[in-house]
């Protein structure tokens, strides 16, 4: 396992000579990464008095973002500076979403991996725990009482394995379904709990003259999240499915296409080429009732149209008893040179200042005891707290709950492909069912 990932990484070396300039992509970066990593320093090799510089690596543009989550950690940057001048500085590096992970295996595969980088849980850590990309960082986590600051052991799970913790989380957040309250009550829809009442409020809407979901297609991974709900309501088991004790062709991959088919009748005609933020832009420039996204778009919509809270109502995704839950969490370079100072920034994105932040303009959920006030913090955030209340349990992303990435960005592709009616439901099952018996069952 451990060799293929490897050759997945060295794979991006391709990349590297566009990186040399990473301030040039699209959404703009804010430096150029130039020092070359070191050979697993176990301790700070800058000489006595001189500042150690360090690089964090992120998927969204701190000078141009309108996101209040963004924004957020953009601060905890500049607090960092400030309260370490003279003696640590941190550099921002950044791309946008959805060339992040190309970006960052690049700079990996140059031997240029940055001091801190962000990375979501399951296959995708796991690309850079294998490897010995990422460092333990249970050393740090048991000093000065920090993992105590955690609001429980359960929210280092998914960055945990063989017993070490490599990624510290920084926040919690649902997948969940947000409408426009005005529409809604217009058009006489109701608030859906099941498929059916999710069905009649998008024709209500539609009838009404509304564009019911605005959703992205062009970002695959959108479009996969939806699916993984309609999965999840037709009782795919994942484990079952990796171990070959059950088959995608059991019928119930094929009746959730059947359901996506059927929701995307209600989609925004541009949904096939729309970027996540051009339909997440739909929704708070009411051009749709409905967005199907995470409570980490809270900060997106406020910080772009903050007039628009009042009206933004927020409920699970309609017949299913879980919920899908996500956390952005900071790896650490196993090839730092200054593993202290790496250690020490990641620790000020889960102080107070940043946790306290995260709830009351960010509205996502704090992971660490920290006290926040309630009536500060966005109307949305309430309901995304409802939300999880009312859930059975939680389960990630399917496209990160597969054995590999690989794997995940496959069924991403089988989604879209269905979607744009490139394939049918039922050749969709029996793709997924050959791909994992070909690359996932031992």
């Amino acid at each position: 396992m451990k060799k293929r990932i490897l050759a997945t990484l060295m794979s991006a070396a391709t990349l590297t000579a566009a990186l040399a300039g990473c301030g040039s992509s699209s959404s703009g970066s804010s430096s150029s990464p130039s020092t070359p990593a070191a050979n697993n320093s176990s301790s700070n090799s800058t000489p006595a008095g001189e500042v150690e510089e360090i690089q964090w690596m992120f998927w969204d543009d701190l000078n141009a973002t309108e996101d209040l989550i963004s924004l957020g950690y953009k601060d905890t940057i500049e607090r960092f500076n400030k309260d370490f001048e003279g003696k640590y500085h941190v550099t921002p590096v950044t791309t946008n979403l959805e060339e992040y992970y190309n970006k960052l295996n690049a700079l990996v595969a140059a031997g240029e991996t940055p001091d801190v980088f962000i990375c979501s849980p399951g296959p995708q850590l796991t690309d850079y725990v294998e490897p010995g990309v990422a460092a333990p960082l249970d050393d740090y986590l048991a000093k000065d009482g920090w993992k105590d600051t955690f609001t429980s052991d359960a929210v280092f799970s998914q960055q945990t394995y063989d017993g070490k913790i490599y990624a510290v989380p920084l926040n919690t957040a649902a997948a969940c379904c947000f409408y426009n309250t005005e529409m809604f009550e217009k058009a006489g829809a109701k608030v859906p709990t099941n498929w059916d009442e999710m069905m009649d409020a998008c024709q209500k809407l539609q009838d009404a003259g509304y564009t019911p979901v605005t959703i992205s297609a062009g970002t695959a991974w959108c479009l996969s999240m939806v699916a993984g709900y309609l999965c999840e309501a037709e009782g795919v088991e994942l484990p079952k499915l990796a171990d070959g004790s059950a088959s995608w062709e059991d019928g119930k991959l094929e009746s959730a296409c059947n359901k996506l088919l059927d929701l995307s009748k209600y989609f925004q005609r541009t949904a096939a080429g729309d970027t996540n933020d051009v339909a997440t832009a739909n929704f708070y420039n009411e051009e749709a009732a409905m967005l199907i996204q995470g409570s980490w778009a809270i900060g997106q919509i406020n910080g772009a149209n903050p007039d628009f809270e009042a009206k933004c109502g927020v409920f699970a995704f309609p017949g299913v008893q879980r919920v899908i839950a996500k956390s952005d969490s900071l790896c650490m370079s196993s090839t730092t040179k200054h593993p202290d100072a790496a250690a020490a920034l990641i620790k000020y994105f889960t102080d107070d200042t940043a946790q306290k932040y995260t709830a009351e303009k960010g509205g996502k959920i704090p992971v660490t005891k920290v006290q926040y006030d309630v009536n500060s913090a966005p109307k949305q955030l309430a309901y995304v707290m409802d939300v999880f209340g009312n859930a059975k349990g939680t389960f990630g992303f399917y496209n990160e709950s597969m054995p590999t990435t690989e794997t995940g960005a496959h069924f991403d592709d089988t989604m879209v492909a269905v979607f744009l009616g490139d394939m049918t439901p039922a050749d969709a099952a029996k793709d997924m069912e050959e791909y994992y018996a070909a690359n996932c069952r031992k």
